[in-house]
């Protein structure tokens, strides 16, 4: 089937990709889009905590709080220069990218159930996933969130350190929430395999018409996703975490990510390349119509936000999270689909230096965080503008990210996990 023609997002393997060393060739099966698809949303993710810094300043009294504990393990470098356009370009990523993440994640599944067998896959999404989680929790966190403590206003050392890290109550672990998550959804899905075997071919009828009715697949997914989202929204606000030692997510968004990655399942269980995700379908024929619905989405999700910050204070809880939780599975939705189609449309021929990015994106993903934190501190005192900033710790962490990960996957034990 097509479903595993392709590699998977963040360490789940295909047939055709598994073992695939840097500069090898692919296999005729690759998928080409999904592929750089997956290459595009980590390097969103790099660029992304790499500006955070630099997004518009908190007040002065929130500002202040940043460097007093227990509040530094929360945050990263806070600079002085700011701009508003990162602010735009953090919200416009912090909508959509996890949700595709976990949809393209979840397109694999399906195939490599049935071809492993329920304790083999097990096996290998604890190889490929616990283990990097452990090393990202272990050895990433605790490296990248050194530079927040030592703006801190408490005495500084390694000491000092090791005992505020572990009097925290949890364990911070960044980025890698997401690979801890994916490995909890796979081995749900190991368990509703064991109930219901067929439960995947039942996915993928319900998307069986997305090839030529992707409309009808979208409001499908908006339709499941908001009933997702909007309970919990209501119940627990937007921006609660929820964090039981290592293991952090999002509170509102647990069930939202869960709807986009079975959704991946039923898609790559109809078969990629003959459904929604088809070369020839119209989602690719008509990117243009969902990039436009994408952008006009995302707009009136802004406007929202700046009604919501002016007059948050004389509109209900109730009413800012229903509103605010509808437009943000539309605007999800929609971003989502947008790039899924210009990637299908325009992703077709490979090119070598996309390939390598797609060859070393779960390793960049696991690493890049402790080199955002590091440079970030490097140019704090820097007298340059936040765009510059901003721009100069993205290429930096770019770079080492990308040179690290190809220099470790050399090493046969690390390339048969990551």
């Amino acid at each position: 089937m097509a479903s595993s023609a392709a590699a998977s997002h963040l360490g789940i393997e295909s047939s055709e990709h598994a073992g695939r060393q840097p500069g090898a060739v692919a296999r005729p099966g690759y998928n080409v889009a999904l592929g750089y698809l997956r290459g595009f949303l980590v390097v969103l993710v790099l660029a992304h905590h790499s500006v955070l810094a630099y997004m518009d300043s908190p007040p002065p009294q929130a500002r202040s709080l940043l460097t007093q504990p227990p509040y530094w393990h929360a945050f990263m470098v806070v600079d002085h220069q700011h701009w508003v356009g990162f602010s735009i370009f953090t919200g416009f990523n912090d909508t959509f990218f996890m949700s595709l993440m976990f949809f393209v994640s979840g397109l694999f599944v399906w195939s490599s159930l049935q071809r492993k067998g329920s304790a083999s896959f097990v096996r290998d999404r604890l190889r490929r996933l616990g283990i990097p989680f452990l090393f990202a929790a272990a050895i990433v966190a605790p490296v990248a969130y050194y530079p927040s403590y030592l703006l801190t206003t408490s005495p500084h050392g390694v000491a000092g350190y090791i005992h505020d890290w572990l009097s925290f109550g949890d364990w911070p672990t960044g980025p890698a929430w997401f690979i801890w998550l994916l490995l909890a959804f796979d081995l749900a899905a190991v368990a509703l395999f064991a109930v219901a075997p067929n439960f995947g071919e039942m996915l993928g009828r319900l998307v069986s018409n997305a090839r030529e009715h992707p409309v009808r697949f979208f409001l499908l997914l908006l339709g499941a996703s908001a009933a997702a989202y909007d309970a919990m929204v209501n119940i627990f606000g937007p921006m609660v975490w929820t964090s039981v030692g290592p293991f952090q997510f999002q509170t509102a968004r647990l069930f939202h990510y869960a709807v986009y990655f079975l959704a991946g399942i039923g898609v790559g269980a109809y078969g990629i390349e003959r459904g929604l995700l088809a070369p020839d379908g119209i989602l690719a024929r008509h990117w243009m119509r969902w990039t436009i619905g994408m952008l006009v989405g995302f707009a009136v999700s802004a406007v929202f936000l700046l009604i919501a910050i002016t007059k948050g204070a004389t509109m209900s809880p109730i009413l800012l999270n229903t509103v605010g939780g509808a437009l943000f599975t539309v605007t999800c939705a929609a971003i989502s689909f947008s790039f899924m189609a210009l990637f299908v449309r325009f992703a077709r021929r490979r090119v070598w230096i996309f390939d390598s990015l797609s060859d070393n994106e779960y390793g960049m993903y696991l690493i890049h965080y402790m080199f955002v934190s590091w440079l970030q501190l490097a140019i704090l005192g820097a007298p340059l503008p936040a765009v510059a900033k901003g721009l100069l710790v993205f290429a930096g962490v770019l770079l080492l990210s990308w040179s690290t990960s190809a220099s470790l996957r050399r090493i046969p034990a690390v390339s048969r996990v990551v």
